[in-house]
């Protein structure tokens, strides 16, 4: 379905609920350990909250980002070169965004993100700043291959993934999405992607809960989200927010803990948690220079460039599409 300010590309059930969101809610809390994936956080409170989140003094990923994309625009026109078409997966409020579009000289702008009304308001704000730049914001869910605007079939592209949202995937699902981004983007294009490093434990754990509880609101959204869309009964006073390193697998890990023995109903099913059972609904996984290009190749990119903030706690890796190949 099109209308006047974009593609809305989400599938929608008889009553306007989003089918994916209601199949994800519903297996994932029939799982032993109850799990729902994170890119269902960003509704468009959940969004404007993950905004907030980036303002906290303990989170550093985004400014850090941000210092790369406003000191390294040299470097990333260089190696970019002029006339892409830049695809924005999740683009959320684009705050990092002009930045980088300044920098390379672009053909045109695609923000993609799942929640419409959030993304077509960052649209227009972008569209003001850059008054002779194509602007066609797509509503979609980026984890499944996008058809693009017509408009910029033709053009080269790259693709923009900020953030560190690439950690919040285990190894396999990120694999998925990298080569379903890479079949969204077509033959040579390019991949610019934040990818946040490994760091003193105290330091990460501060990050994905501050003590503001912005990040504790924003994880509990969630919940919210849920009884609000799928007619849910969940107990959100009866829930904690919690963020915990895991260190066999190099993340940190969200959850919403019950704080005591608690029954809701979801789209008319029964669920039930005990007092201390959680709900993982975040992963943020961490990374190294080999880790970082591990995943990115088994996705069929090749890293090309990457640069680090001054304080070197993230990077900024910009990879190739790879020629599919099924021998070693």
């Amino acid at each position: 379905m099109t209308d006047q300010t974009g593609l809305k590309l989400v599938d929608l059930d008889e009553s306007g609920v989003d089918r994916a969101f209601r199949s994800d809610v519903l297996s994932g809390l029939r799982e032993g350990q109850k799990a729902i994936p994170a890119r269902w956080l960003y509704d468009d409170a959940g969004s404007q909250l993950y905004e907030d989140i980036t303002q906290v003094p303990e989170y550093y990923p985004a400014r850090a980002e941000t210092q790369i994309l406003q000191e390294r625009g040299a470097d990333f026109a260089e190696a970019i070169g002029p006339g892409r078409a830049v695809v924005e997966f999740g683009s959320g409020s684009s705050v990092k965004t002009p930045a980088l579009l300044s920098a390379i000289d672009p053909a045109a702008y695609v923000p993609l993100d799942i929640a419409g009304d959030f993304l077509r308001a960052a649209a227009a704000d972008l569209s003001a700043k850059f008054p002779g730049l194509p602007v066609f914001p797509v509503e979609a869910d980026f984890m499944r291959r996008v058809e693009l605007p017509e408009e910029v079939a033709e053009m080269p592209k790259l693709g923009f993934f900020p953030g560190g949202t690439i950690g919040n995937m285990v190894a396999r699902t990120a694999t998925d999405l990298l080569r379903t981004m890479r079949e969204t983007l077509g033959e040579g294009s390019m991949l610019l992607v934040g990818m946040d490093l490994i760091k003193d434990t105290r330091v990460l754990e501060a990050a994905y809960d501050d003590a503001g509880r912005v990040t504790a609101e924003f994880n509990l959204n969630l919940a919210r989200r849920i009884n609000r869309e799928l007619g849910g009964t969940i107990p959100v006073d009866k829930l904690e927010h919690a963020a915990r390193w895991n260190d066999q697998f190099a993340r940190i890990e969200m959850h919403l803990v019950a704080q005591e023995d608690i029954a809701f109903e979801i789209a008319g099913e029964e669920f039930a948690m005990k007092a201390g059972e959680t709900i993982h609904t975040e992963n943020s996984h961490k990374f190294d220079r080999r880790s970082a290009d591990k995943q990115l190749l088994a996705g069929e990119w090749t890293p090309v460039g990457r640069w680090l903030d001054r304080e070197e706690r993230f990077s900024v890796v910009l990879a190739e599409a790879s020629i599919p190949r099924s021998a070693p």
